[in-house]
């Protein structure tokens, strides 16, 4: 199944886990308030009564950064997170950080950050989307068990006498 496809390239092994490594922290803020983050409900809150959020919209949002890293870092539904990430991100361009302009707040002269951030995992999303996990990706293993089934499924059935 092209979904799982993936080749056994580094590029998509350091891709992969260089963007579930940085995205990780993010979303640990978000679900469980770790790295000063407010934690689930103060993200929820946050999100669907000073952003309006539908709460189902706050609520992948949480789960699509932290669970979604994790995937990512494993290799695991590589394609479908790596898509998740550029809607998430280009949501958060939207909604929150385009009135800020393009750097992130390096000297703390502005009131928000910018969206160079955002770009950044867009464009490792974006790559991930088409080349898949790389080397060591659960997708792989994956491929190849389908794979595998599909030849099973296809052979012709021996006649029993």
């Amino acid at each position: 199944m092209a979904f799982f496809q993936t080749d056994d390239s580094w590029a998509g092994l350091i891709l992969r886990v260089g963007l579930g490594s940085v995205m990780f922290p993010h979303g640990a803020q978000k679900l469980l308030g770790w790295f000063g983050g407010h934690g689930f409900e103060g993200t929820m809150g946050f999100f669907t009564q000073n952003m309006g959020l539908p709460w189902l919209v706050a609520f992948l949002v949480i789960i699509g950064e932290s669970l979604g890293s994790l995937g990512l870092i494993a290799g695991f539904l590589t394609r479908f997170i790596a898509a998740s990430f550029i809607a998430i991100m280009v949501g958060a361009i939207a909604t929150a950080h385009w009135p800020y302009g393009f750097f992130i707040n390096w000297s703390g002269q502005q009131q928000g950050e910018g969206f160079e951030y955002h770009l950044l995992v867009i464009a490792m999303s974006a790559a991930l989307v088409i080349i898949g996990g790389g080397k060591w990706a659960v997708d792989g293993v994956i491929a190849r068990w389908l794979e595998g089934g599909e030849r099973i499924l296809q052979r012709p059935m021996k006649k029993i006498a």
